[in-house]
């Protein structure tokens, strides 16, 4: 039987672009991109996991807003229950402990990098509510 695993990714926005982050070699899903964030630990909130983990990632305070979308998403190894938040940056101090590459697009762009699975309906969403802008 596989596992369930609830993580968090948190969708950041500078000057109306998006914060996207690469896996590095080592990891699973190996240099795909993703919202970055991680497993929620017990007695956390989805909100505070994701406040540690881009603190723990990245080396940055974030806001949590808004809920994006909840994905569900039967990968080889578990079934990873994504809910993914709007966040905004309080302090960027750069660290990538995690990632090894981080870049900036616009919601019309986002499609041109070659995301995790579970991402893909936060971002397909993330396009449909900004072309209506």
């Amino acid at each position: 039987m596989k596992k369930n695993i609830h993580v968090v990714g948190a969708v950041i926005w500078r000057d109306g672009k998006i914060l996207c982050a690469q896996r590095g070699a080592t990891k699973t899903l190996a240099y795909k991109w993703e919202f970055p964030g991680g497993k929620i630990e017990r007695g956390e909130s989805p909100e505070e996991a994701l406040i540690r983990e881009i603190q723990e990632e990245m080396n940055c305070d974030i806001d949590v807003g808004e809920q994006v979308e909840h994905t569900v998403h039967e990968y080889e190894f578990g079934f990873v229950h994504l809910t993914t938040f709007h966040c905004e940056l309080v302090k960027d101090n750069w660290i990538l402990t995690e990632h090894i590459d981080i870049k900036w697009l616009e919601p019309k762009d986002l499609h041109t990098l070659d995301w995790a699975p579970a991402d893909i309906p936060a971002i397909q969403k993330l396009q449909s509510l900004h072309s209506l802008q």
